[in-house]
C-alpha cells in the first residue's frame, strides 16, 4: 500500500508532467515564446500565431543556403496558409526570425524573396543573437514546425520533407 501511494504522488508531480508542457527545442516541447520588433518597428509575438501551423524559421539575408530555400518555403506558404489542419489549427504560417545586422539587407532580402507572410524578427545582433541562442541555432537555415498549441512536432525540414511534413497535419 505505502509503495502504491508514493509511485501515485510522484507521478503527479511536476515533474512527470507530459513532455509538452515542459518549454524547451526538442520534439514534443513548448517552443520557448519569443518576442522582437518586426520590420515596421511593431513588437510581435511567437504566440501571436498561437491556432496555426507555424514554421519557425531562423535565416539570414547574406545566407546563401537560407536564400536558397526561400523559394521552397514560399511555395509551401502559399499552397498551406489557409488550409485547415487536424487537432484545430487555422491555417499555415512562417514565424522568420533573421539573424541579419543591418535592417537594409534583412529588408531588402524579404522583399526580393517574397516572404509575404506578416512574422518577421530580429535583434540585429547576428550570431549573437537571443532568439538563435534560446533555439540552440548554430547553423542556417534551420526550423521549428509547432502546432497550434505551440509545441514542437518537426525540426529541421528543407526541400521536399518541409511540405510532406506540413501536408501529414492536413484535415
Amino acid at each position: 500500500m505505502r509503495k502504491l501511494f508514493f509511485i501515485a504522488v510522484v507521478l503527479s508531480t511536476p515533474l512527470f508532467l507530459s513532455a509538452q508542457h515542459i518549454i524547451g527545442i526538442n520534439v514534443g516541447n513548448k517552443a520557448p515564446e519569443m518576442i522582437g520588433k518586426s520590420l515596421t518597428g511593431d513588437i510581435i509575438k511567437l504566440s501571436d500565431t498561437r491556432g496555426k501551423l507555424v514554421l519557425i524559421d531562423f535565416w539570414a539575408a547574406w545566407c546563401r543556403p537560407c536564400r536558397m530555400e526561400n523559394p521552397n518555403i514560399v511555395s509551401v506558404y502559399q499552397k498551406y496558409n489557409k488550409k485547415k489542419f487536424n487537432n484545430g489549427e487555422k491555417g499555415f504560417t512562417i514565424f522568420s526570425v533573421s539573424l541579419d545586422k543591418a535592417k537594409p539587407s534583412w529588408e531588402k532580402a524579404v522583399k526580393d524573396d517574397k516572404l509575404d507572410w506578416p512574422y518577421h524578427i530580429s535583434d540585429l545582433k547576428g550570431w549573437y543573437s537571443k532568439y538563435a541562442a534560446v533555439y540552440g541555432v548554430r547553423s542556417i537555415p534551420s526550423n521549428f514546425l509547432i502546432d497550434g498549441n505551440g509545441i514542437i512536432v518537426a525540426k529541421g525540414l528543407r526541400g521536399p520533407d518541409l511540405e510532406t511534413t506540413v501536408r501529414k497535419y492536413l484535415e
